[in-house]
């Protein structure tokens, strides 16, 4: 399945014993009204708590036979309003969301006006101190590449290396939003929210350019500076093999989509959605 959510209304994508609210008990607990029998959800990338997916992908194996169109109806009646299933499909016995991945892409929107948001208050990241984004770019480039990314992970990161492979990162303006957009075949926890809090040092002039991959170099995480709020960062898209069978990403979230990629790599479940115009007075 390919689904989004707001991470404003849940702990995190993974279920906790806790008993708090998640994305995945909230999932599980719809696949399973239709399935009619348990299931066990692999996801493609875990997200902390108040952190948003505008595409999310999870396998799971059933036995229920349902048709396509079910699934998604279904599972969509019995969820709550902040997740959206979009498609559902079969796949290969080998298929795996997470390790048949060949990369992720996150965007993290930053409001960057005098006074904090309010409407979307929990969708942005608010940076009151004028950004120059072009400045942000060019720092950012240092981290494309092969690295040890130390400098940029959690304190409680349980993963085995910290090196990953940063296949591009950019960032733009577009008049009081700056987005940063990061794709690499995996990330560290905490990994791009540490990057957008040293990179907004460098766009308020509290660093220079330089700095950022001077910070990587030293594989030290108490050199990178804050770790950036979650609410702006979003999972936009999960590479897989051709063939997998799996529908290209929209690269989102929804109301930036119109400024960069336009209507190509529309999920085949949207590929027919048209924008009618407004009636004029």
């Amino acid at each position: 399945m390919v689904f989004e959510y707001d991470g404003e209304h849940f702990h995190g994508w993974q279920f906790q014993k806790s008993g708090v609210r998640s994305v995945e008990g909230e999932l599980v607990k719809a696949i399973q009204k239709v399935a009619a029998h348990p299931v066990e959800l692999v996801c493609a990338g875990r997200t902390d708590a108040g952190v948003h997916a505008s595409y999310q992908v999870v396998h799971f194996e059933t036995t229920a036979v349902r048709s396509i169109r079910s699934w998604v109806m279904g599972v969509n009646t019995a969820l709550p309003d902040a997740i959206a299933v979009h498609w559902a499909g079969n796949v290969a016995e080998d298929f795996h969301a997470r390790f048949s991945a060949i990369y992720r892409r996150y965007r993290y929107v930053i409001y960057n006006g005098r006074v904090r948001p309010g409407i979307m208050r929990r969708q942005v990241s608010w940076n009151f101190r004028s950004l120059d984004a072009d400045a942000m770019h060019r720092a950012a480039q240092a981290l494309v590449g092969e690295h040890d990314f130390s400098s940029f992970r959690a304190a409680g990161c349980q993963s085995r290396s910290p090196n990953r492979f940063m296949e591009s990162v950019s960032v733009s303006r577009k008049g009081d939003y700056v987005v940063i957009d990061v794709q690499a075949n995996a990330f560290l926890h905490h990994m791009v929210r540490n990057i957008a809090g040293a990179l907004m040092a460098v766009g308020c002039g509290h660093k220079d350019e330089a700095w950022v991959g001077e910070v990587l170099a030293k594989r030290d995480r108490t050199l990178a500076g804050v770790t950036a709020p979650p609410y702006g960062l979003y999972l936009v898209d999960v590479g897989y093999p051709e063939g997998a069978g799996i529908p290209l990403g929209i690269s989102g979230p929804g109301f930036v989509r119109p400024w960069f990629s336009g209507q190509e790599n529309l999920p085949i479940a949207m590929s027919k959605i048209r924008i009618n115009k407004a009636p004029t007075a």
